[in-house]
């Protein structure tokens, strides 16, 4: 037993075993009325799988749970006690714990996902500070461990923030229930549909979301704790039914989700991996996916999918159009025409501003798709405390646009840097302080350090290395002078974005405009057969997709002076 009075809310946390006896002991040793609202966590030490639930009736839930077969395996069951709890409270206290737990890896939860609420009721700050007293509770236990992780280790983790346990917004939320009516209708065997946002709009977290509610089997148990969301529940069942009676088999939905990017898949794969329900090898490539037939491919990322057209590897390219029985000569023989022959329905996440090389498929080719699809938007910014303003304002710094006015914001942090000593140290504290502060750049320099120990680039004095990997490189370092590249951050969430600009990307003072140049531009497949109004395009597009990077803020530093005094102008 614990005995926590440090918070305004006075708690305690009992153990008990999870067995017939559960309901009569917890009425002896209940600090309050048992009928009061508990949070409570069954667990099993041995399979290491969890359930987090709550309830105005802890002893009525626990003989509900014991008729599931799947619950009825665990073996304990720890119960938050406190006279302070309301309906309000204990919602909140489970969609915490629920959440930071998943991310914390030491068991997988039997939650599905649709019971996440995220409303607000009267002192829920003050309630805040309670869950993390009781998280703090949980995590100093010595017999049976339930958490290990602080919660701001968690929160910066990818676990949490690509985890399918989280309150959507409206925005999210209209979306998810749009698409999921669409996948029910009856009179509808196939469907396209597309999702478009900005950067930061939650599109990587609506697609994981989506994937466990599909697949996720809401026992009978369960159903009083999806009650706000109960319609969600019904709209998959009716997925599923439709599923089951055109489909081939009756096995489950053949669901997978694309990712284009190598570094984001092997991350996306890490979270797959930890959820229950949920399979690495439910993340897969676009070359994966035209090998097999699915119900339905969600392709995160979409802008990212290749055509035939400065990539390496145009063998294996060309050997899959050919088992797919597409002419290479032909302008449709692209990644986007193997995901529509590979699947039944699509669900493409896609936002144009985010194509970033040549090797992407042109913005025309997705448009005649569109043409014939529904699309759905996203508006509202999920990642940057900076919100919509903030990304008007890039977006407009970086068009020169006549109507920009000086960024003026108590809640982001964005700075530019006259010398890089100073940006690297302001970044450092800001990792020291918070974590997951990482340093990016324009592909201003040659990777000589692939091939020895050079450095890539030195600035006022500071050797810069580009990133020793290529894979899931935000997590791979802390060290602010390894740059990180378009590719190995796009997608990402960072609580601070070091931006340098590099040569290839000037200001021209006489004619008011932001140009490139390409001599100083040097990824290999990145200007190649384009023109240069095209490779403008793309280089303007990596600096605005990174730019949006921080959640917290973003330090600048600028290798031309005049686009660092023009940066300036605006950003104080």
């Amino acid at each position: 037993m614990f005995d926590h009075a440090m918070t305004d809310f006075p708690f305690s946390i009992k153990d008990f075993s999870f067995d017939q006896s559960a309901a009569n002991s917890i009425k002896k040793e209940a600090p309050v009325s048992y009928d009061y609202p508990v949070v409570y966590i069954i667990y099993s030490k041995k399979s290491k799988k969890a359930y987090v639930g709550e309830t105005t009736n802890i002893t009525s839930r626990i003989g509900q749970h014991l008729a599931n077969e799947e619950k009825r395996e665990l073996q304990n069951i720890r119960v938050v006690f406190s006279g302070y709890f309301n309906k309000s409270t204990v919602l909140d206290i489970e969609s915490n714990l629920i959440q930071y737990m998943q991310a914390d890896k030491q068991f997988k939860l039997l939650n599905g996902n649709a019971g996440i609420s995220n409303h607000k009721y009267y002192q829920k700050d003050l309630y805040h500070e309670t869950f993390k007293g009781i998280w703090d509770e949980l995590k100093s236990e010595e017999i049976v461990k339930i958490v290990n992780s602080d919660l701001p280790d968690i929160k910066n983790s990818d676990l949490f923030k690509f985890s399918p346990y989280k309150s959507l917004s409206e925005d999210q939320m209209n979306a998810i229930e749009q698409y999921l009516h669409i996948l029910a209708k009856e009179e509808i065997s196939n469907s396209t549909v597309f999702v478009q946002g900005s950067a930061g709009t939650g599109k990587t977290i609506l697609a994981v979301y989506l994937i466990k509610l599909l697949l996720s089997q809401v026992s009978a148990d369960d159903l009083s704790e999806y009650a706000n969301n109960k319609h969600l529940i019904d709209l998959v069942d009716k997925v599923k039914s439709k599923v089951e009676i055109t489909g081939t088999s009756k096995a489950p939905m053949k669901i997978a989700l694309v990712v284009p990017m190598t570094s984001l898949r092997d991350t996306l794969k890490k979270v797959f991996r930890s959820i229950h329900g949920l399979s690495a090898n439910m993340v897969i490539g676009p070359n994966e996916a035209a090998k097999s037939h699915f119900d339905l491919l969600i392709i995160d990322e979409a802008h990212r999918l290749r055509r035939r057209k400065n990539i390496s590897g145009y063998g294996a390219f060309d050997q899959t159009c050919r088992d797919l029985k597409l002419d290479i000569n032909s302008k449709n023989s692209d990644e986007l025409e193997w995901i529509m022959r590979s699947s039944d329905n699509q669900l493409f996440f896609y936002d144009e501003h985010q194509s970033v090389r040549p090797s992407d498929i042109e913005k025309d080719r997705f448009s005649s798709v569109k043409s014939t699809s529904t699309v759905l938007e996203l508006k509202s910014q999920m990642r940057v405390a900076g919100g919509d303003d903030y990304i008007d304002f890039v977006d407009r710094l970086l068009k020169v646009d006549e109507n920009l006015q000086p960024w003026k914001s108590n809640n982001y942090d964005l700075e530019v840097f006259a010398d890089m000593p100073a940006f690297i140290k302001a970044l450092e504290i800001k990792e020291n302080k918070f974590g997951l502060c990482r340093v990016i750049s324009g592909y201003s320099w040659e990777w000589v350090s692939r091939k020895g120990t050079e450095p890539d680039a030195e600035i006022d004095g500071v050797e810069l290395y580009w990133n020793r990997t290529n894979k899931d490189w935000v997590n791979s370092t802390t060290d602010m002078t390894e740059m990180g590249c378009i590719h190995t951050t796009q997608g990402y969430d960072l609580n601070y974005a070091g931006i340098i600009f590099g040569s290839d990307i000037i200001y021209n003072k006489e004619l008011r405009q932001i140009e490139v140049v390409k001599s100083n531009y040097y990824d290999r497949n990145g200007r190649v057969g384009i023109t240069d109004d095209q490779l403008h395009d793309y280089i303007i597009n990596i600096y605005k997709t990174i730019m949006y990077r921080g959640v917290k803020g973003t330090y600048i530093y600028c290798y031309d002076e005049n686009l660092r005094e023009y940066f300036q102008s605006f950003i104080d």
